[in-house]
């Protein structure tokens, strides 16, 4: 049922990666495959989503649209070091999010509805649950601490 919510919500939401990958699962489960398929992509769905992903981002240099000077323009601007800063913490909120995620799968529910809300509400992209969850996790670690 919580596949079938999700779903609704991805058309409603006009979230085609969410509704594709709802659709997706749900015809997974429904046939034979379910009991291979899944463990399958328990164990290696991450990392090859985050491979398509990097290739996905690495696109323009491979077509030579970025070229390895453009690095200095870079690295001589506070915009491009705006830009570093922001890449390095999108790989460390990547990085503690899959430990979260790991860790405490049930969170996905909420890192989907919010993404959900962002979509709908805000006109997001849904493009960081893995970021969300390290914010989150960070957020959480936070306020642990104080509460300490």
């Amino acid at each position: 049922m919580f596949l079938l919510f999700l779903l609704a919500l991805g058309i409603f939401s006009k979230n085609n990666s969410v509704t594709a990958a709802v659709a997706v699962l749900l015809i997974i489960r429904w046939s034979t495959l379910a009991p291979y398929v899944f463990p399958w992509m328990k164990q290696h769905g991450l990392n090859l989503g985050i491979i398509i992903i990097t290739i996905a981002v690495l696109i323009p240099i491979a077509t030579g649209d970025v070229k390895f000077q453009e690095l200095y323009t870079v690295i001589n601007n506070p915009i491009g070091w705006i830009v570093i800063l922001s890449g390095l913490l999108v790989a460390i909120f990547g990085g503690v999010g899959v430990e979260l995620l790991k860790q405490q799968p049930h969170m996905t529910a909420g890192l989907i509805l919010g993404t959900i809300f962002g979509v709908v509400f805000f006109k997001g992209i849904p493009v960081g649950p893995l970021i969300g969850a390290g914010i989150a996790a960070s957020i959480i670690r936070l306020y642990e601490f104080i509460k300490m």
